[in-house]
C-alpha cells in the first residue's frame, strides 16, 4: 500500500486518527500521525532489523528526555561539562562544585553526565534537586554518581547522539571545565550548533582556576588556527568567554538573561523576545549598528506577540524585537543581544 505524509490516504488517514482518538488526551495528532506514518514507511522501506532498533530507541530515548526535562520548562539550566577523572581533592573539583551551588542559589538547575570527576562535583554543588543526570551506557561507567542514584532526574542513555541532544537542547546555558577528548568534543559541537544557528544563542562559559591555562591556550589555538585562516569569521570569538572564578561565570549567565528572554523564528523573520522594553532611540540606534545582520531593506522593530506565536501563551506577555534576519552571522546576533542587556 502506498501513502503519503500529505492528508491524502483517505481510509489509513481514519485509522490513524480513530487509534489516535482511542488513546486520548494526545496532543497535537496531526504531527503524531506523521509520526506513524513514517513508522510505517521504515517498515515497508527497510528490512535491516539493526537499522529499525536503532531508529526506535532514538525515539524511546527522545520520548523519555521530553518527559523527564518537560515539567521543569520554566526553570533555567546550565549543562555543565568537564572531566571525569577530576578527583575531590583538586582545586578543579572544588571550583566545579562551588559553581554547581552558586547556580542553585541564582534559581538554575544543573545538568551534568551524570558520572564522576567534574559532573559529580556540580551535582554535589547544586544538590539532587536541583540537578539532571543524562547518563551513557558504557562499559566501564554504567552507573549515576551518588548524588544522582535513584533520581527521577538522571537517565541512561544507549546512544551518544541522544544523549547530546538533552545536553544542548534543554539548555540555557553550558561551561565548560577541562576535559579531554569529551569535553573538547562536546566544546565544539555548541560552538558549531550556535554558529550555526542550529542552536539559539546561549552564554557558553570556559571555566578554569585562576592561573590556569587550559582554556587560554585552547583559545590562542582558536585564534593562530582557525581565525587567522579565515576558517572561523572575527565575530564567532565572541560566542564564548573565558572565566577563572565562580562569580564571573554566573555573572556572565545572569547578564545574558537580563533583558533578553529567548527568540524564535517567524517565518522568516526573527522575534527576539524581552523580560522589559527598550526605548525608540536605542532601536533606532541598533538597526543602523547591526544593519549588517537585516536582509537588504530588512526592517527592524519592537513589537508585541505575534499572531503564529499563540502556541506559546506563557510568553503573551513578552513585548518583542522583530528583525528580517540574514541567518547567517550568529556572532553578530550575539553582539545585539549582548547590546540589548547593557542598555
Amino acid at each position: 500500500m502506498e501513502f503519503h505524509f500529505s492528508q491524502t490516504n483517505e481510509q489509513l488517514d481514519a485509522v490513524i486518527y480513530q487509534l489516535i482518538g482511542l488513546v486520548g488526551g494526545v496532543h497535537h495528532p496531526q504531527m503524531i500521525r506523521e509520526m506513524i506514518l513514517a513508522a510505517l514507511k521504515t517498515g515497508q522501506e527497510n528490512s535491516e532489523k539493526a537499522d529499525l532498533k536503532l531508529m526506535t530507541s532514538t525515539l524511546k530515548e527522545l520520548r523519555y528526555t521530553a518527559k523527564v526535562f518537560g515539567q521543569y520548562r520554566d526553570v533555567r539550566k546550565v549543562t555543565i561539562f568537564g572531566s571525569a577523572r577530576v578527583t575531590p581533592d583538586s582545586a578543579t573539583y572544588q571550583l566545579a562544585k562551588s559553581l554547581g551551588r552558586s547556580l542553585s542559589q541564582a534559581g538554575y538547575m544543573v545538568i551534568t553526565g551524570g558520572g564522576q570527576g567534574i559532573m559529580q562535583a556540580a551535582n554535589e554543588g547544586a544538590g539532587c534537586e536541583h540537578s539532571f543526570g543524562v547518563g551513557i551506557r558504557l562499559p566501564f561507567e554504567s552507573e549515576p554518581n551518588h548524588v544522582l542514584q535513584g533520581s527521577p532526574r538522571s537517565i541512561s542513555y544507549k546512544y551518544f547522539f541522544n544523549r547530546k541532544v538533552a545536553f544542548v537542547k534543554e539548555a540555557d546555558a553550558v561551561a565548560l571545565f577541562p576535559g579531554g577528548f569529551g569535553t573538547l568534543d562536546e566544546a565544539m559541537e555548541v560552538l558549531t550548533l550556535v554558529q550555526t544557528g542550529k542552536r539559539y544563542p546561549i552564554p557558553l562559559v570556559l571555566v578554569d582556576q585562576p592561573g590556569g591555562t587550559y582554556w587560554s591556550n585552547w583559545k590562542q589555538y582558536v585564534e593562530k588556527e582557525l581565525l587567522a585562516r579565515n576558517y572561523i569569521c572575527p565575530d564567532d570569538v565572541r560566542l564564548f568567554t573565558l572565566v577563572d572564578s565562580v562569580k564571573d561565570a554566573v555573572q556572565v549567565i545572569n547578564c545574558f538573561y537580563r533583558r533578553y528572554h529567548s527568540l524564535r523564528f517567524v517565518k522568516n523573520r526573527l522575534v527576539i523576545r524581552l523580560n522589559s522594553t527598550v526605548n525608540a532611540e536605542s532601536i533606532t540606534r541598533w538597526k543602523s549598528q547591526f544593519a549588517d545582520l537585516l536582509e537588504p531593506k530588512g526592517e527592524f522593530f519592537a513589537s508585541s506577540a505575534l499572531p503564529e506565536e499563540e502556541d506559546e501563551p506563557r510568553f503573551a506577555h513578552l513585548p518583542r524585537l522583530v528583525l528580517d534576519f540574514n541567518r547567517r552571522n550568529y556572532g553578530r546576533l550575539r553582539q545585539l543581544i549582548d547590546a540589548i542587556n547593557e542598555l
